[in-house]
Order: structure tokens, then C-alpha cells, then sequence
């Protein structure tokens, strides 16, 4: 059984434990409030958008573009996997990293990764697969600088011809307790679908200006417009994830303390139980 000195260092272990794991929840909590208030403000703008498209796609079809060419042989597809930089957030980066290797074992061609963040960079790094391009985002959370940047890399690698496709894996945001990894295709561009497609016939549409003029400007947006999305929900997922998992460990903290205090007390009562015996003891032998 431990001594009362080791238990009591215990204990003063899980107290600047349960400081440290308090602070970060805090700070989590603080960071968690910002990023959810820039994923409710982008999601109109994101919903206003995929409706656009939706409209376009309706339209019959549609001119050629570089981000709509389907390839008929795909020879490499490439993914972007986006990761925080740091763990202590619960099973965020976990869930991410299976998502992602589930989608690597389905592929019958070669593949290829664009990682954000360092946990999915140094995973698959040691793993042998390819990166060709891999950015870290601020603790902060991600801005729309981030995301001009990784949608330019991606379009470079799919215009160039270097990769055939390219699918995105992120954790959607739902709240602070539920963030689940979505894997979605970016490029090449398929208009989303409506329920009713299949049901409403084809209609007309005048288009100004020129339908090449409009997708050139329209489909470069929408590709950015999905990117910042999911690094938004990204951020917010991962502060959510951290927030809970430092309160779930400063709670477990206290309960640690809780425990070891009732330990210490029973083995200080023990021994002052043993040296009261050790007195009466000697006193009851000198007297006889």
C-alpha cells in the first residue's frame, strides 16, 4: 500500500492536472463560441449557393468547364484530409484518421493525400502515402486565406491532370458533443441533386451572360465556398471535441482527488491508530 507522502504527491498531481485541464476547457469553450458563430454565418451563404448551382444544374446541359470534366479513366484520386495540429480533442483527430483510412482501402487506383492539419500529415506520412501538399491552420481557426490557398493547390492538381478527382474528408459540426467525419467529392464538380429531379421535367433557361461566362465565374466560387465550409466546421468540430474532453478529464480529475483525500485520510488515521496501540502498549508494560 502506498505511503501517506506518495499519496499525497498523487494528489498534488491531480490538482495541477485538473488546473491545466480547466484552463484548456475554458479556453476551448471560448474558442468553441467564435467558430460556431462563423459556421452559422456561413452556412446560409453556402446553402444560397449549392441552391445556384442546383438552379444551373437544371438547366440541362451544361457547357464544357475544367472543374465539371468527367474522366473516363481516372488514374490517381487524391484526398483532402483535414486534422487539427494538436490532440487533447477526445476522439476528433481519431475518427478523421479511420474515416480517411476506410476511403484509402476502398480505392482499386492510386491515391494521393492534401493534408491540413499535422496529425493527418504525420499519420499517413509514416504510412507511405503520397502528400503533395500538406498546411497548417491557425489555432484560432481556419480564414478565408487558408482556404483560397487549398482550393488553388487542389484545382492546380486537377486542371493539370496530375490527379483525376479529388474528395474531401472533414468532421461536420453538430454540437459541442457530436462531430461526425464526412467524406464528400470536390472535382470534378457534380451539381447537387434535388428530390425531385427524377419527377419535374426539363426547363429553359436564358442565360446572361453566356453560359461559359457564368460557369467561369460561378464554379470557382462554389469549389472555394464548400472548402471554407468545411474548414469552418473543421475548427468548430475540433474546439467542440476539446472542450469536452477537458471537462470530461477535469471532472475525472476531481473525482481522483476525491478518492486519493479519503485514502490519505484512512491511512492517517490508521497510523495514528498504531501509535496510539504502541503507546498504551509500553505504558501498560512498564506498569506491570
Amino acid at each position: 500500500m502506498a505511503t501517506l507522502k506518495q499519496i499525497r504527491q498523487r494528489i498534488r498531481a491531480a490538482k495541477n492536472t485538473q488546473a491545466i485541464t480547466r484552463a484548456m476547457k475554458l479556453v476551448a469553450a471560448a474558442r468553441l463560441t467564435k467558430a460556431k458563430n462563423r459556421v452559422e454565418e456561413a452556412r446560409p451563404y453556402s446553402e444560397k449557393m449549392r441552391e445556384f448551382i442546383l438552379s444551373v444544374g437544371g438547366a440541362g446541359e451544361l457547357p464544357a468547364h475544367p472543374l465539371l470534366e468527367q474522366r473516363a479513366s481516372p488514374k490517381k484520386i487524391a484526398l483532402v484530409l483535414i486534422t487539427a495540429d494538436r490532440g487533447l480533442a477526445g476522439s476528433y483527430n481519431t475518427n478523421l484518421l479511420k474515416a480517411a483510412q476506410k476511403w484509402f482501402s476502398e480505392q482499386a487506383i492510386p491515391t494521393a493525400m492534401l493534408a491540413v492539419g499535422r496529425k493527418g500529415n504525420q499519420f499517413f506520412g509514416k504510412r507511405g502515402v503520397e502528400i503533395i501538399h500538406h498546411m497548417s491552420v491557425p489555432t484560432a481557426g481556419a480564414d478565408l486565406s487558408d482556404a483560397v490557398e487549398l482550393t488553388n493547390r487542389l484545382t492546380e492538381e486537377y486542371t493539370s491532370g496530375r490527379v483525376d478527382a479529388v474528395y474531401l474528408c472533414y468532421s461536420k459540426f453538430y454540437s459541442p458533443i457530436r462531430q461526425e467525419p464526412q467524406v464528400v467529392q470536390l472535382l470534378p464538380i457534380e451539381p447537387p441533386k434535388s428530390e425531385g429531379d427524377d419527377k419535374k421535367g426539363g426547363k429553359e433557361y436564358k442565360f446572361e451572360p453566356s453560359p461559359e461566362d457564368l460557369l467561369g465565374l460561378l464554379l470557382p466560387k462554389y469549389l472555394l465556398t464548400v472548402t471554407y465550409q468545411a474548414l469552418l466546421e473543421s475548427s468548430a468540430s475540433e474546439h467542440g471535441a476539446r472542450m469536452t474532453a477537458m471537462s470530461n478529464a477535469t471532472d475525472n480529475a476531481g473525482k481522483m482527488i476525491s478518492e486519493l483525500t479519503l485514502t490519505a485520510n484512512r491511512v492517517r488515521q490508521a497510523s495514528i491508530t498504531k501509535e496510539i496501540l504502541e503507546i498504551v502498549a509500553g505504558a501498560e508494560a512498564l506498569s506491570g
